[in-house]
Parts: structure tokens; sequence; C-alpha cells
């Protein structure tokens, strides 16, 4: 038998529409970014901290911390108000702002530039005494040296006569005067009393009040009176009390004499100071920087 035909089937063709495919959020990596070491304000106060650290006035304050707290250790048991200065090798009372020195020939020649530059903590020398005259014929053979260099180097001078009781206190003052000139930014001219020299006591104040009327008629200044406490407890305690006292009274914390009665208190003769070969007698000022201006010569 023949084969049979096979007639052919018409095939279907089926189209496919596209399948719309919703969009998808795309997943996270899964690396995070890592965020700065330091936070903005992190930043800012190690900036801060070594701007702190980095500068001079830091150090200073701790040093300054430092010396305070190891000489608080060292001076243990001492007197806080009357420590040793070791620089100037005494003890000083602390409560007093403005020092000074005396002088005379005995301190032989001074670099007065070292001595105003010496310091430790707040002490220095801002004053000096300086020895003049002494009776009436001694001329103090450095005061004119010293009497010039001092105001050179920025310390405020007066001047001092020593007095000798047997002389006559007028011719005294005159002696003193046409050695020492007073002029305006002194310290007022000073007489050191220190011994009767074998005469009364009232013949000794008679004596120092004729040299204190002519040199305070000569100058329009009032002159200071320099004495030791036990001379002036015997013999001048209650007189002149007109005129500004200088006491001195030697290794003590404390003057013992009413603070309203003196103006300079001599409390030691042994400082060391820059400048000077010899040891030096050490003042304090019973004021201020400014109460010190207001004494001076106008």
């Amino acid at each position: 038998m023949p084969p049979e035909k096979r007639i052919p089937t018409e095939k279907k063709i089926v189209t496919r529409k596209p399948v719309e495919r919703k969009p998808t959020a795309r997943k996270p990596s899964g690396k995070k970014k890592k965020p700065g070491f330091f936070s903005p304000q992190i930043k800012v106060a190690i900036a801060a901290l070594l701007l702190i650290l980095l500068s001079p006035f830091y150090y200073g304050y701790v040093l300054n911390g430092f010396v305070a707290t190891w000489r608080w250790i060292k001076d243990w048991g001492q007197n806080p108000d009357y420590r040793t200065y070791k620089s100037f090798n005494i003890k000083i009372p602390k409560k007093y702002t403005v020092h000074g020195i005396d002088v005379s020939y005995y301190q032989g020649k001074i670099n007065w530039h070292k001595v105003k530059a010496m310091k430790e903590d707040e002490v220095k020398i801002s004053f000096a005494f300086i020895k003049a005259t002494e009776g009436i014929l001694q001329v103090d053979p450095y005061f004119q040296r010293n009497w010039r260099e001092a105001p050179k180097a920025g310390i405020i001078c007066g001047a001092y006569h020593f007095f000798r009781p047997k002389k006559s206190g007028r011719a005294q003052a005159k002696f003193f005067l046409q050695v020492a000139t007073v002029e305006k930014g002194d310290l007022p001219p000073v007489v050191d009393i220190e011994t009767l020299d074998g005469v009364t006591p009232l013949r000794m104040r008679l004596e120092l009040s004729d040299f204190l009327t002519y040199v305070e008629m000569k100058t329009g200044v009032r002159p200071i009176i320099y004495t030791g406490l036990k001379f002036y407890e015997d013999n001048l305690e209650g007189k002149l009390d007109e005129y500004p006292l200088w006491i001195a009274h030697y290794y003590q914390p404390k003057l013992r004499l009413d603070k309203s009665r003196w103006k300079f208190w001599q409390h030691s003769d042994k400082a060391k100071i820059n400048g000077i070969g010899h040891v030096v007698d050490f003042n304090a000022f019973n004021g201020d920087s400014t109460a010190l201006v207001e004494m001076l010569v106008h």
C-alpha cells in the first residue's frame, strides 16, 4: 500500500508577551563606610590641648607650681611669714613688698646694675640709703660714686648722715647739706643716731633737734630718724614723734613697735647682694610702691 500522505498540519505560533519585571531595590553590598577615627568635637579638643601644652605660659605655670610646692616641702616647720631666701642668704619677712639696702664705704665699689637685676620670687632692691657724712669733717669716700651710679641703674636713693651728739647739730646739718644735695625724686634725708658719745640723752636730743630743724628749713623736706630699737626705747620714744622712723631690729619675723610709728625696718645686716663684695644691711618699707613714691621729694 502506498504510504499515506500526511497532510501537513498548520502550526500555531504562540507569541509570548514580555514579562514586566518589577524593579528590585539594590541590596547593600554589606560593606559599611568606616567613620573617621575622631569626631570633629574630639579633634577640636585635641587641638586646644596641644595649643596649651605647646604654650610657654603653660610651662611657666607648671614650673611655678612645682617651685612653690618644693619650697613648701623644704620650708616645712618654718614660719611661713619669715622664710629663708637662698639668693639673699637671709630670712626676709614676707608681709612687705618693697625692699632696699643701705651702704657705705664698707661695701666697697658696687655694681649697681647687678644690684638692680637681682631678684628672687618678688623680692628685689627698689631703694638704697647711702652714707654721705659723719660728724663735721668726715665724707664717705664712696658717696659721690654711689650717689651718681645707683640712680642710673633705676634705684631710688636717699642720703644719710652719721650723727655725733658731742658735736653741734646745726654744724653737722650744714656740713651734710654741703655734701649731699637733696633733689626731686630722692628719698628724704636721714640722720643716723646710734650712740650718746658720752653726753646725756637730753643733750643728744637738743643737738639732734637742731640738726633736724636746720635740714628741714633748708630743704623743705622732713628728715627721717634712723636708730636701733633699744636706743629708741631708751632715749627717743615719745620724743621727736613728728619725724618718720627707720628702725634697726635684726633677725626677727616682726618688728616690736607699733606699725604706725615707723616707715623703714632694717631687719638684717648679713644680706648677700649681687654686685656687692661685702654683706649688706637689708630693709623693708612699711607700705607699697605707691606709698614709697609719695614719700619722695617733690
